[in-house]
């Protein structure tokens, strides 16, 4: 393979702005050059982008599954799986997510994202391993399956952290008891903390920001906001995350699970830099519509897919999203109204700051892995790059 990449006629996404005209050249998967005009290299690897977009390569930071796989499989051809189809629609980097089960499945997939780490060459990257749950309110639980559902015990979580080291991230409800030692655990681990399924009240979500909790998990989805109790009203999860500056959040704008009036609030209010997209997808992103499941292969239970998104049998909550990236940021121009550049941002800089990899990802800055997108204006992705090789091409 050539050390070199070369790709002109480009309309290039900086941080600066879009460049008309741009060149990127890379060397040995990093960006080597970046010019706003044709520079004059030859190498072997060479493309012609015929004016399309070049962005920086979508980082999903929440995702389960897909084309049939979920990463709760246990395998390392789910992950491999799972990696390619998302590369599909421009993903270039990935943390898997776990569900709520027992911790011995929990390790299982864990042993399984260390191998498939090693050999995952056709498919997005993995930057981390993402678990939700167990530690979740029951009544929030949504797709949660309530047999695995329990309060944090240190003498679990700690041994998954020092044992699988890869581990960059856990949600969990702060409410619960034990949650404040848990969250100031993981933040002395370099881990972070993220607040999900959760039924906390506003000063709940105050004091577990105070210890490390930093983040929301599909911010909207399974959350207590403003309720009624003797006649007064407090305020929940949803209030504190607003009312908190510094807290980010994750959404998944599937047009679905926020429409468009939430989506233009959760902007209006958190500022475009505190929002990352998420697909939250689970096996069945990227298959037709009908019947799938949730959990592992052993131990799991139905849902089912339609009107673009995974429900539970009794269609009582939503279990999941079938979104790919690509329509992420489709939606959150054309729905939410959001500036292009901006659109991008939250699929890829600001996730990247969120896992601790936005020095190496996520912008089209020297230095950076070449880890890129050719799209149309239409979102209609043409090629995806991991660090300066072609992985996927239409």
């Amino acid at each position: 393979m050539s050390p070199f990449l070369k790709i002109s006629n480009a309309r290039i996404i900086t941080p600066n702005g879009i460049y008309p005209n741009g060149t990127l050249i890379a060397e040995n998967g990093r960006i080597k050059v970046i010019e706003n005009g044709p520079v004059d290299f030859t190498c072997d690897n060479e493309i012609d982008a015929g004016g399309n977009l070049l962005c920086p390569g979508f980082i999903d930071i929440h995702v389960h599954g897909g084309g049939g796989f979920d990463f709760m499989d246990n395998n390392v051809e789910a992950y491999l799986k799972i990696a390619e189809m998302h590369a599909r629609f421009g993903t270039t980097a990935m943390t898997p997510t776990s569900l709520s089960s027992s911790f011995t499945d929990l390790e299982k997939t864990l042993e399984c994202y260390e191998s498939a780490s090693l050999v995952n060459i056709k498919g997005a990257q993995f930057i981390g391993f993402h678990i939700e749950g167990p530690y979740v309110s029951m009544e929030q639980k949504g797709a949660q399956n309530p047999l695995y559902i329990k309060d944090p015990d240190p003498a679990e979580y700690t041994r998954i952290i020092e044992r699988f080291p890869f581990v960059k991230r856990w949600s969990a409800a702060p409410e619960l008891p034990g949650a404040m030692d848990f969250g100031r655990y993981l933040k002395s681990k370099n881990v972070l903390a993220a607040i999900a399924h959760t039924d906390a009240v506003f000063e709940d979500v105050i004091e577990a920001f105070d210890n490390g909790f930093t983040h929301v998990t599909h911010f909207y989805s399974c959350m207590s906001t403003v309720f009624r109790k003797d006649a007064y009203r407090y305020a929940g999860s949803v209030e504190a995350t607003y009312f908190l500056d510094n807290m980010t959040v994750e959404i998944i704008a599937d047009g679905v699970h926020l429409p468009p009036a939430l989506l233009k609030l959760v902007c209006k209010l958190k500022g475009y830099d505190n929002i990352s997209l998420i697909t939250d997808a689970m096996r069945a992103a990227g298959l037709p519509p009908g019947e799938s499941y949730l959990g592992t292969l052993e131990d799991n239970f139905k849902v089912i897919v339609e009107d673009d998104v995974a429900k539970l049998p009794d269609r009582s909550a939503f279990a999941g999203s079938v979104v790919t990236c690509d329509k992420l940021i489709k939606n959150m121009v054309q729905l939410a109204d959001v500036p292009l550049g901006e659109a991008i941002k939250m699929m890829t800089i600001n996730p990247a700051r969120v896992m601790g990899v936005d020095q190496q990802k996520g912008s089209l800055i020297v230095g950076k892995d070449a880890d890129l997108v050719l799209m149309t204006d239409d979102f209609n992705v043409l090629q995806t790059i991991v660090k300066g090789q072609t992985i996927y091409k239409a």
